[in-house]
């Protein structure tokens, strides 16, 4: 019987094209928008943790501020104490920064330098473009080398590979050190920039260029499968027990990341609820083209009724007629929701994270919208008098 129905309700959408048309145009818009909307929404949360991702959601950084007493904590040795305090700490990098004066040939400019470890870069996630990395033993040995970034090489050395070049760095006096290695460019993270920084080893950092004992920052990296996030807030915690709150400052990306996610989903929620009002709107336009169906064929029902069709037989038959339009409306409307995702996502560089909860949450509502729509016409049908609709003209 429910086949029947919907044999009946699809030959009456053929006959009438246009109306059938028309009533479905509400809840087609309804459901694309709905799609779209939370397709783009999840995919646009899935790039910024990827993005996040690849510059270091499982780091955590640590600014000392202040020179008094309490800062003094700060120094080279500093991240064990930390990981001796903190659980869920794999390693600790301390790394000195300052801006310096450089000279290549006849061209002098001012970079930002940093002192780093020699497995700085490994934690970091940073790739060469040329050369090789500085090594523990030329840590250890304050050997005068210096990894160049991508921009700074590009500057300084137009013709190509600046590997076993030479370039002068500024204090007090100039001292040659060799180019061991250029990076590939890299966006910022952590607010370090490595196209626009050089690298030295940290003890050569620390003899050539400080006079002072305090670590300009700290770089944190999270055992795998911790929440970064809750390291944060117990390094934060540590600290504060420690020196106090206005002696050092925590920045977690997995911080950053959990509150995008949460506006980037309330935004999305909000926008996919004013969308679904256009369903609603739908679904009168399906009441209002089931109320024309019921008075064009008040025959039709008065012969099935005088045939012997029960009320809830009638009922049914209209019943299912307006599911099948909503459904039909529905599926119209996901596959317009998924080519505009897919159009949007390709012109702004996103991937496309299709939200099946989505389809499903639209089609059901679809559904929903069908049967609550169409149960007054289909009651109305099922409730005529069979010997007025063989009178009716």
């Amino acid at each position: 019987m429910v086949f029947e129905n919907i044999k009946i309700a699809l030959t009456s959408m053929v006959h009438n094209k246009m109306r059938t048309l028309l009533s479905l145009l509400g809840i087609i818009i309804g459901v694309g928008a709905v799609v779209a909307i939370l397709n783009l929404g999840q995919s646009a949360t899935a790039s910024i943790t990827s993005s996040m991702n690849v510059g270091g959601i499982d780091l955590v950084s640590i600014y000392p501020q202040g020179n008094n007493r309490k800062g003094n904590v700060f120094d080279i040795q500093f991240g064990d104490t930390l990981m001796s305090n903190v659980s869920g700490i794999e390693t600790v990098l301390p790394i000195y920064s300052s801006n310096a004066r450089i000279r290549s040939g006849q061209e002098i400019k001012t970079v930002s330098l940093q002192g780093v470890t020699s497995n700085y870069f490994d934690i970091m996630n940073t790739e060469l473009l040329y050369g090789e990395y500085f090594s523990a033993l030329d840590n250890i040995n304050r050997r005068q080398v210096v990894i160049l970034g991508s921009d700074i090489a590009k500057e300084l050395f137009p013709a190509g590979n600046a590997v076993g070049s030479y370039i002068s760095i500024f204090r007090t006096q100039s001292k040659r050190y060799q180019i061991v290695g250029v990076l590939d460019e890299k966006d910022a993270t952590l607010g370090a920039s490595f196209n626009s920084s050089i690298f030295i080893p940290i003890n050569t950092f620390e003899q050539r260029f400080m006079n002072m004992t305090k670590v300009s920052s700290y770089t944190c990296k999270v055992v795998e499968g911790q929440n970064a996030t809750d390291i944060s807030n117990k390094i934060e915690e540590y600290l504060n027990n420690l020196v106090g709150s206005d002696y050092f400052s925590v920045f977690s990306a997995a911080t950053i990341v959990e509150m995008a996610d949460q506006v980037t989903g309330t935004f999305t929620s909000f926008l996919a609820a004013i969308a679904a009002i256009s369903l609603l709107v739908g679904g009168i336009g399906i009441m209002n083209i089931m109320l024309v169906s019921v008075a064009e064929r008040t025959r039709e029902i008065g012969i099935r009724k005088a045939l012997g069709a029960s009320p809830k037989v009638i009922r049914g038959q209209f019943l299912v007629e307006a599911i099948t339009l909503t459904i039909l409306g529905g599926v119209i409307g996901i596959g317009l929701g998924v080519f505009i995702s897919y159009a949007i996502i390709n012109v702004v560089g996103w991937e496309l994270h299709f939200s099946y909860g989505a389809i499903l949450l639209s089609l059901g509502f679809s559904m929903f919208v069908g049967i609550f729509f169409g149960w007054y016409p289909a009651a109305k049908a099922s409730k005529l008098d069979p010997i007025e609709a063989l009178s009716y003209e």
